[in-house]
């Protein structure tokens, strides 16, 4: 289920699910927002760079990755391979849209620089309808790699290409009201040795690094202090875990049709937070996945069951597989999507952990006892 970008009646040979080679499958577009898109905005793509949304500022990760194990690191580069798969779960219709491009250079015909992998994966967790996501996977991909800045200045164009789409969807919204709904948005870029993560929602990223899951991005939930202190300064309010008692996240894409909700400084934003790290050596799988699976799995948990899964197969659309179907064996209530990256050619190593020294000692009084158990055996 690899969204198309260009093309609308392409079809995925592998079908709704899985594959590690890249398929295109159709995409559902209405002819409103693809009216609205080429009508408002085929001018700014002719151009090599698109404007920017002027109220973006770009906010530094405050989430610490651990820091370079040793300097001869630096001369890794990861090899990725991905699989994907998902299930509409217990839920009536499915909602969720991925994408995944091994090689995104290769896909929009734009030239390679420098060494390494040039990979684009993203999970789009729909709600209210399958209108947004669907937009939002096929038009934020454009909005970042046309882009003439992307190389050099990678989070700034992500940012302001998620602040692009939300808008450009807003002018599709107006153009036909049947495609009111929303979505959340996790993108993750591997460029050469680097790992991005945008997040605008409860979708979450989490890099297995040795064993160690690694959390690559923040679930936006209103009731979290960060975001409610963000939305009370907006002038929003959190009621029971809903914004505004209307929507369970804090950060998304769409829902133009709430009341108080979206526009000038409402509550619910379209922006991401950013976190990036260099890959090593010690890192090992990336596991993306909608909340339906979060909802059931701890992130540690998931890396513990996704690394014994690749131990025995090695194989990542298998591993998403497994993960998608451990979900609904612990009764996950929602849609799920599950794409698993992994960064190198072996499956992950068996990790043996040292044996501890143990230093014995006897209490004073543990040696009166002993002695007297001793003298005891005499008589």
């Amino acid at each position: 289920m690899v969204c198309q970008m260009e093309e609308y009646n392409k079809v995925d040979g592998c079908g709704e699910n899985g594959s590690s080679s890249e398929g295109l499958p159709p995409n559902p577009l209405a002819a409103a927002y693809r009216q609205c898109f080429s009508a408002t905005r085929s001018s700014a793509m002719r151009k090599k760079t698109l404007l920017r949304h002027p109220s973006l500022q770009v906010k530094m990760p405050d989430m610490a990755v651990e820091p370079l194990i040793a300097a001869c690191e630096s001369e890794f580069l990861p090899i990725v391979r991905s699989g994907a798969w998902t299930d509409i779960g217990f839920r009536s219709n499915m909602e969720d849209v991925y994408v995944r491009l091994d090689d995104f250079m290769h896909h929009y015909g734009l030239q390679h620089t420098g060494e390494g992998p040039n990979a684009f994966y993203g999970v789009f967790d729909g709600h209210g309808g399958k209108h947004a996501a669907d937009f939002v996977c096929c038009h934020l991909p454009r909005f970042i790699f046309e882009d003439a800045d992307f190389t050099s200045e990678m989070e700034r164009v992500i940012s302001s290409a998620f602040l692009q789409t939300d808008n450009a969807f807003a002018d599709a919204c107006t153009l036909d009201s049947g495609l009111a709904s929303g979505t959340t948005a996790l993108t993750a870029f591997v460029v050469g040795r680097s790992l991005v993560v945008a997040n605008a929602g409860d979708c979450r990223a989490v890099l297995c690094r040795r064993g160690k899951a690694v959390e690559m991005s923040k679930d936006h939930k209103p009731q979290c202090s960060r975001e409610m202190t963000r939305i009370e300064a907006c002038g929003g309010s959190v009621f029971d875990g809903y914004l505004n008692g209307q929507i369970n996240v804090s950060r998304a894409l769409g829902d133009w049709h709430m009341e108080g909700l979206k526009g000038a400084g409402g509550p619910l934003t379209a922006e991401p937070e950013l976190m990036t790290t260099e890959l090593t050596q010690e890192d090992e799988f990336l596991i993306i996945g909608c909340d339906g699976l979060w909802d059931v799995f701890r992130s540690q948990n998931a890396i513990d069951f996704a690394r014994r899964r690749l131990q025995e197969h090695n194989d990542p659309v298998m591993c998403s597989k497994d993960l998608v179907d451990e979900a609904l064996k612990r009764k996950s209530g929602d849609n799920l999507t599950v794409v698993v990256v992994c960064f190198q050619p072996e499956s992950p190593p068996n990790l043996i952990a040292p044996r501890p020294r143990v230093h014995r000692s006897v209490s004073a009084e543990g040696l009166r006892e002993l002695q007297s158990f001793l003298d005891g055996l005499e008589n």
